[in-house]
């Protein structure tokens, strides 16, 4: 038994999955596991990154220097971790700029954690999804450096960050994002909204799905189906002295978003 070969399958892992991997081998010792694990990191073979959660080295990189997956990191943060928000779409190469902060969703909150810089910020389930035991409506699996990892899928993560303005990167972060997106499946999309019923997240994927009919073909039909649960009273997306009440959603949008005013900033920079 190497620990070697359990490292070089592992590029992320916790001091549990190394506890089944012993046990497997016929190890059932937690002082030899606690040995080995404090050992190797002496070693320089692996890094901890907090309680329970650890890295491994690949043999002749420099542990003080070497670069850990962030998203692995993410993925392994909580046994049932699925990444979301903007680091949803900076895994799936979608997000406009990258950020030091990855988000995901679990059922039980730890403080978050900071390894060289980056911040790993967990949040709850949305209630709403919790109640109908949804938690995972819109999850995939997906492989990253040969594990499994869960992460929301681009319909959910649209509505998510929709829903959370403030995880997505504020809205110009989030338009320019989600605009990178060719296709997503629309009754998804409208499914999971209708599933978090939240009068005004619903009336925000509504106005994104109107404004981008044409390259996302967007037939009447899904907007009719959102439009029935908009919000009774204008509500503001961000109050800003500059807004417009778009009337068939009932959302006070800042104008900035409305006139995109980050494409005439670009031209005025070329």
């Amino acid at each position: 038994m190497k620990v070697t070969n359990f490292l070089e399958k592992h590029p992320v892992f916790t001091s549990t999955e190394f506890a089944t991997w012993q046990q497997q081998n016929g190890v059932t010792s937690g002082w030899t596991r606690k040995a080995l694990l404090a050992h190797h990191c002496k070693q320089g073979h692996i890094l901890s990154i907090r309680r329970g959660l650890y890295a491994s080295v690949p043999l002749g990189a420099d542990p003080k220097n070497y670069s850990v997956d962030p998203y692995l990191l993410t993925a392994k943060m909580k046994e049932d971790a699925v990444l979301a928000y903007h680091t949803a779409l900076e895994f799936y190469a979608k997000a406009y700029s990258v950020f030091n902060h990855y988000y995901y969703q679990t059922s039980k909150i730890v403080h978050p954690t900071v390894f060289r810089g980056c911040h790993f910020v967990g949040l709850s389930f949305p209630k709403s999804l919790v109640k109908k035991n949804k938690e995972l409506f819109g999850v995939k699996t997906e492989e990253r450096l040969g594990l499994e990892i869960h992460v929301t899928s681009l319909e959910r993560t649209l509505v998510d960050v929709l829903d959370r303005p403030q995880l997505g990167g504020g809205w110009e972060e989030i338009w320019r994002s989600l605009e990178s997106v060719e296709y997503f499946d629309l009754e998804l999309v409208i499914e999971y909204a209708l599933l978090l019923g939240n009068a005004t997240t619903i009336a925000k994927v509504g106005y994104f799905l109107e404004q981008h009919r044409e390259t996302l073909m967007v037939e009447d039909k899904y907007l009719r189906r959102l439009q029935k649960f908009c919000p009774k009273q204008p509500t503001y997306l961000k109050r800003n002295k500059k807004s417009k009440l778009i009337s068939k959603w009932n959302l006070i949008v800042p104008l900035s978003l409305v006139e995109r005013s980050w494409e005439e900033e670009s031209y005025k920079n070329l």
